[in-house]
């Protein structure tokens, strides 16, 4: 069997020392641009790889971030998580998906990211108690959700604004008895989406009328809490806009309110989500909703998970898109 190749094989090649051809796979490692391509040339005759273990011995970096997803039914992840996993392979890191649910939690996740020397943990989407990530000897970043926690920094879209957006926009068609559905409570991260809504219309004299609690952020619970409510609610008594959490309890919302309640939307009651999902845009829903600018979040925590820029809370702008639904 022929021996693989190792640094010494291509040092030897190249002519130059083994911690030059080390410094040649190292981004960002000070080499002369020469040097580099006759170290990579010899490199690419040997068919040589680095042994990236024995690397993050050396160097303390294994390059490998931990993204920890608990609602994976929520479609707005999918295309955020190919944006994040996608820049981290073109910065030289490798994201790790961690599932937590009801038999690995925190606690667990974050354990073993220190067994295996992850380099950060990413949370997207989750929530945690204080007590498990303070005392967590290793980064951790939360993106799309606001960090309720100073020293843990938050990439997300900025919430106050958005808020404020949609309900200028609500309040300028005329609706005057808002509704909100939430999704799940957390600890430790928050959206902060029905407070500034209740705030918004609060200023105006108008306290909401309808506040739907889902248990989790899927179009089968939404369908649920709004049918219970419908069902519970006269119609001269029922909220005549309802602000989703998200775009997926919107959508199940509108489904129970057009086809087992016969409503006209937005005439009878508009339904506004938030995230922009693909489905959003279609022609049997077309939605209005508010975009997260979900791929600058994503550059800006790679940004940060890189060092190219302060490990701190980032709040960014989204945008309002008004389509049938209200």
């Amino acid at each position: 069997m022929s021996k693989t190749p190792t640094s010494a094989d291509v040092a030897r090649r190249a002519g130059v020392s083994k911690w030059t051809v080390i410094r040649a796979f190292t981004p960002g490692a000070q080499i002369a641009p020469d040097t580099r391509e006759r170290v990579l040339e010899a490199a690419a005759a040997l068919s040589y790889q680095p042994n990236l273990l024995a690397r993050s011995l050396a160097t303390k970096r294994t390059n490998l971030i931990g993204i920890l997803v608990d609602d994976f039914a929520n479609p707005y992840k999918l295309p955020t998580l190919e944006r994040l996993t996608g820049a981290l392979q073109s910065n030289g890191m490798l994201g790790v998906l961690i599932n937590i649910n009801r038999d690995y939690d925190h606690v667990a996740a974050i354990a073993n990211a220190r067994q295996r020397q992850l380099d950060a943990i990413v949370l997207f989407g989750t929530a945690f108690h204080d007590d498990t990530i303070t005392s967590a000897d290793i980064p951790i970043y939360v993106l799309a959700r606001d960090s309720t926690i100073s020293s843990i920094p938050s990439v997300t879209c900025n919430a106050e604004r958005a808020m404020e957006e949609i309900c200028a926009h609500l309040e300028k068609r005329g609706y005057r008895r808002p509704g909100f559905m939430a999704g799940p409570r957390t600890v430790s991260t928050a959206l902060g989406r029905r407070r500034r809504f209740a705030d918004f219309w609060k200023k105006r004299g108008l306290p909401l009328a309808a506040e739907l609690d889902a248990a989790r952020y899927d179009r089968h619970t939404a369908a649920a809490a709004l049918r219970a409510y419908l069902e519970d609610t006269p119609p001269t008594e029922r909220a005549d806009v309802l602000m989703c959490e998200n775009d997926i309890l919107a959508l199940g919302a509108l489904d129970v309110a057009r086809n087992e309640f016969g409503l006209a939307v937005p005439d009878d009651l508009a339904i506004i989500g938030y995230d922009d999902i693909d489905f959003s845009g279609m022609a049997g829903f077309n939605l209005t909703t508010y975009r997260q600018p979900y791929e600058q979040m994503v550059d800006t925590l790679v940004d940060m998970l890189m060092g190219r820029r302060p490990s701190q809370t980032v709040r960014l702008p989204g945008r309002l898109v008004a389509r049938a639904t209200g």
